[in-house]
């Protein structure tokens, strides 16, 4: 009951937003105005977001959302499901820890071709033994795995529905700005077809989830379940996969995050076509730049990539970068953050040659580099004994 004033709170100052008199300018809907309603845009683009449910058999108590279910929070939204659950007598203690059992997830996701292509987030189907796909009239169909990919968070399903399914466009997130509104549709704790709004807080987020950190944040409530659903823009267009959120409750608090388009259009291509990503390859460990190691070296500020380590034989040893040199630009590009080189090497078409600049003993060199193809199997050995800090491998 301790939740109750928490939400009669957000309530009231829902009610007293919506009372703001529209503007002229409200009247329209563009990019970066908020119209008097959503609903047309959210009637027009729900049939094409769909729920996402996987099983998978494993040893040990019975769970849902991804957790035990004697471990789901303590709060009213999950009193539903505690009661299902006491009802067929699954209550804890009961299984033992090594009896096999069915995991259930449930996600989101959205068909982004009338052919069938699902897109969700990795961790939604992630070693699933089954994966159903639920359309907004409640159609279920079994979804093919095409392929996915970790680093990203990313996976493309398809299902065969013989004939053609609502679909929505992916749109282009380079050109959000914080401020302006979006809305995301999804799945949350299962209750699906669930729409809510907010703004891009922020832009280029990272949080540690891997080495191509660049998430838009945004204040959208996303929740357990909405997973792998879209973030639309004004104009109807997906500019973002809602993929994580920070919460130290387990539910919404404001900060949630999504793989921006600019990022996952390249891998789905790859992915759609190759079921798998080829990603371009420098064989070096870098680390960010501290003031210390700025000053270390000679360069005046503190940007680029600190190389760590150069591995034989590797695109960035035939050229002589060594341990101790400082990345600053790649292919015309200046490397202010340690973070960006990844993406743009990973990004490089493989066998293209192109321009990288370093500083090395106080002096600053360019030289060609022809791009490797990285070896993804290895990568993720290697990452595995790597601190999940601030190195990246690439």
């Amino acid at each position: 009951m301790k939740y109750i004033p928490m939400i009669l709170c957000l309530t009231v100052t829902a009610i007293t937003m919506s009372y703001t008199p529209p503007t002229m300018a409200q009247q329209g809907a563009s990019q970066g105005e908020r119209p008097v309603s959503f609903a047309d845009l959210v009637e027009k683009l729900s049939p094409a977001v769909v729920n996402v449910s996987t099983t998978q058999k494993v040893k040990g108590g019975a769970m849902m959302f991804g957790m035990p279910f004697q471990e789901l929070p303590d709060t009213p939204e999950f009193e539903p499901f505690r009661q299902f659950f006491d009802q067929f007598g699954k209550k804890q203690g009961q299984n033992p820890d090594n009896a096999d059992r069915e995991v259930y997830s449930l996600g989101s996701g959205f068909i982004i071709d009338p052919s069938g292509y699902i897109i969700s987030n990795n961790h939604v189907i992630d070693e699933a033994d089954e994966v159903t796909v639920t359309l907004s009239n409640n159609t279920k169909y079994k979804a093919k795995i095409i392929g996915r990919d970790k680093k990203t968070d990313l996976a493309l399903l398809k299902v065969d529905a013989k004939k053609d399914l609502p679909f929505v466009t992916l749109g282009d997130s380079d050109a959000m700005r914080v401020g302006d509104w979006v809305i995301a549709i999804g799945n949350p704790y299962g209750l699906g077809g669930s729409v809510t709004q907010g703004i891009i807080s922020a832009r280029q987020r990272s949080i540690n989830a891997g080495p191509f950190d660049d998430f838009l944040q945004t204040d959208a409530p996303i929740n357990r379940g909405n997973s792998g659903g879209p973030l639309f823009n004004m104009k109807g267009e997906v500019i973002g996969i809602n993929t994580a959120i920070f919460s130290p409750s387990g539910g919404s608090i404001g900060i949630g995050f999504a793989v921006p388009t600019a990022l996952a259009k390249p891998v789905l291509d790859q992915l759609k076509q190759f079921g798998k990503t080829h990603r371009g390859w420098l064989g070096i460990k870098i680390q960010e730049v501290s003031e210390e190691a700025a000053e270390s070296v000679g360069l005046t500020k503190q940007m680029g990539a600190l190389v760590l380590e150069v591995s034989k034989d590797s695109p960035a040893s035939k050229v002589g970068i060594q341990a101790g040199d400082v990345i600053t630009n790649f292919d015309s590009k200046e490397i202010t953050e340690m973070r960006f080189l990844p993406r743009m090497v990973a990004e490089t078409k493989i066998g293209k040659t192109v321009p990288v600049t370093y500083w090395h003993n106080n002096t600053s060199k360019t030289v060609q580099i022809t791009i490797g193809e990285l070896d993804e199997s290895e990568d993720e050995a290697n990452n595995e004994d790597q601190d999940k800090g601030k190195k990246n491998k690439r």
